[in-house]
């Protein structure tokens, strides 16, 4: 089964980090329902921050994934956090583009992940994003139609 999940891991452990010394986070996201709601919690962030402003790039999942992939590994530096998920994951770790995620909050509890999502989103046992939702993906086909034209599903 697929398993695909995006993230804002880097969010939370960003925002603290450049709460200090930055004006504004420019955020990379995917657009889907999930982050066109996050994006609605930006009054609240800036209600706790006054003095950080969110700006937040939406694009869909191919564009985002090149685009960011391409600011990454050139230095650009076009984006502070970004939405990543379990495909980006392994790779960037490797490439050491990312952190691991060391210290979340003493109410952030990692052994709540599920799993399979925990596992995707870690390398060598390190936790490198913080899910904010998951999702899987499977077929659904009918048998009789399969058989009807002679078919075997694998």
């Amino acid at each position: 089964m697929k398993l695909r999940t995006l993230t804002l891991g880097l969010l939370s452990a960003s925002a603290l980090a450049f709460a200090a010394h930055a004006e504004s986070i420019t955020i990379a996201t995917v657009n889907n329902g999930d982050m066109v709601r996050m994006q609605k919690l930006t009054d609240d962030f800036t209600k706790a921050n006054p003095d950080i402003q969110l700006n937040w790039v939406t694009l869909e999942e191919n564009v985002l994934r090149e685009r960011v992939t391409t600011d990454i590994a050139t230095k650009g530096g076009q984006y502070d956090v970004l939405t990543i998920g379990t495909y980006e994951v392994p790779i960037w770790a490797k490439q050491s583009w990312l952190l691991p995620l060391e210290k979340l909050g003493d109410d952030y509890d990692v052994k709540d992940i599920i799993p399979a999502i925990a596992g995707g989103l870690s390398v060598d046992g390190k936790l490198y994003a913080a899910p904010f939702y998951g999702e899987s993906s499977f077929v659904m086909y009918r048998k009789d139609l399969m058989e009807k034209a002679g078919l075997k599903m694998p």
